[in-house]
């Protein structure tokens, strides 16, 4: 994690009771496809470590499953997160976990917008900006500094 806390006494939420989900049928065809809604999408993201804390991205009340839309008939996703203070530096590297998680977890046909919740941040657009540019996004993860960060926000915790 990082030295020099943003934010050193956040205020942590208890996490919600993981629901169980029904696996739809899709009979004999491996191939069709299955659709995505708001509660997979934010299972997919809600372990997901905070830069800065030993805290998931869900328990700091960063995402909620309130702030996804799911738009399944057009492979569409939007992520809004909020930031623990306006000020955060980690914005950018917090959206660019979610991309990449989504990116490894959803379907190819998915578009994934990340944002920043309005209001919640300084530098709103230009973080808007820089989470939904693909030339940014790449240049980013090949930044082997970077994508240690991600994959060590990303990995499992087993607590």
């Amino acid at each position: 994690m990082v030295s020099g806390l943003i934010n050193a006494n956040p205020v942590i939420y208890e996490k919600k009771e993981r629901r169980v989900r029904s696996a739809p049928s899709v009979g004999d065809d491996e191939h069709a496809v299955e659709p995505i809604d708001q509660l997979e999408v934010f299972d997919h993201i809600r372990d997901i470590k905070d830069p800065e804390h030993p805290y998931s991205l869900e328990e700091l009340k960063v995402i909620t499953e309130d702030a996804i839309e799911v738009d399944d008939n057009h492979s569409y996703v939007r992520v809004t997160f909020t930031p623990t203070v306006e000020h955060c530096s980690m914005a950018t590297v917090i959206g660019l976990c979610l991309r990449v998680k989504l990116m490894r977890s959803l379907p190819q046909r998915y578009k994934v917008d990340i944002r920043v919740a309005p209001g919640t941040h300084a530098t709103e657009s230009a973080v808007n900006k820089q989470l939904n540019d693909k030339e940014r996004v790449a240049a980013a993860l090949e930044n082997p500094n970077l994508v240690d960060m991600v994959d060590e926000c990303l990995a499992p915790s087993y607590a």
